[in-house]
């Protein structure tokens, strides 16, 4: 076995906080991966927290792994010792069912092994990048072709995935007015790619302080919607609203922003169920839709995509000590746009 330290919540109302385990010795076919940088996902703080379902404890977050690989197994063939890697939202799935052989393992029948806060296949615990090494069957390893700049690449893991597989999945570009509910750390990467695919990009916000970072990013109209004559002013506008909000908001607003056949696309996961209206979606052959994050091949063709555009996350580099008060600032929204551990810290 190998040792490994990181910072654990022992329980659901527990900070987090140094602990030791072990990781599974290196398999024929597993990378061993000293992390560098890990970003922090509001998921992170659901999870450890039960809002969402029962949590596996003592558990360690993080899901946007960035490091260097230190060993592989006999059998590798993708990986050599001394490259750059990541590690996203899986370590594993049943690799058999019909989504699994169709390229999309985050939609496995028998349900994906998350990368923490889950079981391995071997019936164990998973425990994610708040840690100092990571073991990983290769062909859940991501292949990171930059070599600059890697704390601002973690992300891409998860917020970047996240906000460009629904983007791809529904072909969104020019000619289509996108909306990007939420400016955060899923709304800011939403924003960049939309702008690069040649979507007219508008941000939905309820924080009228937050347009000039959203031009800044390059989106082309900001709309505050708190202010009922702004949101009026854009009804019937929009081919598709893709939805980064984790906290509770009026969907039945949002869908009659929507153009007739216009989608709404959920990636946030706020604690309560949505209330929406069918009117809501009947009064213009709208849909409701969601999607997760996306397949191994589709999270490594968006990071050479990321590679090629010069498309990053912005961050703020943190001490993993600080931890506590980041969650902090993240729920108050005091973070532009992604907090990510310097694992050098640990």
């Amino acid at each position: 076995m190998i040792a490994s330290k990181g910072y654990a919540a022992q329980t659901p109302t527990s900070d987090l906080a140094p602990w030791e385990f072990e990781r599974r010795d290196v398999g024929e076919y597993d990378i061993q991966i000293e992390i560098m940088f890990c970003g922090v996902c509001h998921s992170d703080l659901h999870q450890i927290k039960n809002d969402w379902f029962p949590g596996i404890f003592p558990m360690v977050p993080g899901h946007e792994i960035v490091g260097k690989i230190t060993a592989i197994g006999s059998k590798v063939t993708k990986f050599k010792v001394g490259e750059i890697a990541g590690v996203g939202c899986m370590v594993d799935s049943c690799r058999t069912c019909e989504n699994c052989t169709d390229g999309l393992e985050q939609y496995c029948t028998v349900g994906s092994n998350q990368t923490y806060n889950g079981l391995g296949k071997d019936g164990t615990p998973t425990y994610g990048g708040y840690s100092n090494n990571i073991v990983v069957h290769e062909d859940f390893t991501l292949g990171i072709k930059a070599t600059e700049n890697l704390a601002a690449i973690a992300p891409l893991l998860c917020a970047g995935i996240t906000t460009y597989s629904p983007l791809r999945h529904w072909k969104v570009g020019k000619g289509h007015k996108l909306a990007v509910l939420g400016l955060g750390g899923l709304g800011h990467m939403a924003v960049k790619f939309g702008v690069s695919f040649g979507a007219e990009v508008t941000v939905l916000s309820t924080s009228p302080e937050k347009e000039a970072a959203a031009k800044a990013l390059g989106a082309h109209h900001f709309v505050v919607t708190s202010d009922r004559k702004q949101i009026d002013s854009v009804k019937n506008s929009f081919n598709f609203i893709l939805d980064t909000v984790s906290a509770e908001h009026n969907m039945n607003m949002y869908l009659s922003l929507l153009k007739r056949d216009g989608v709404h696309i959920i990636v946030g996961i706020p604690n309560k169920p949505h209330q929406v209206s069918a009117f809501s979606l009947l009064a213009g052959r709208r849909s409701l839709a969601g999607s997760g994050i996306g397949g191994i091949k589709e999270t490594q063709e968006m990071l050479d995509y990321c590679a090629e555009h010069n498309i990053v996350s912005d961050v703020e580099v943190i001490a993993m000590q600080d931890i506590t008060h980041a969650y902090d600032r993240m729920i108050k929204g005091d973070v532009r746009y992604r907090f990510v551990i310097d694992s050098a810290t640990l």
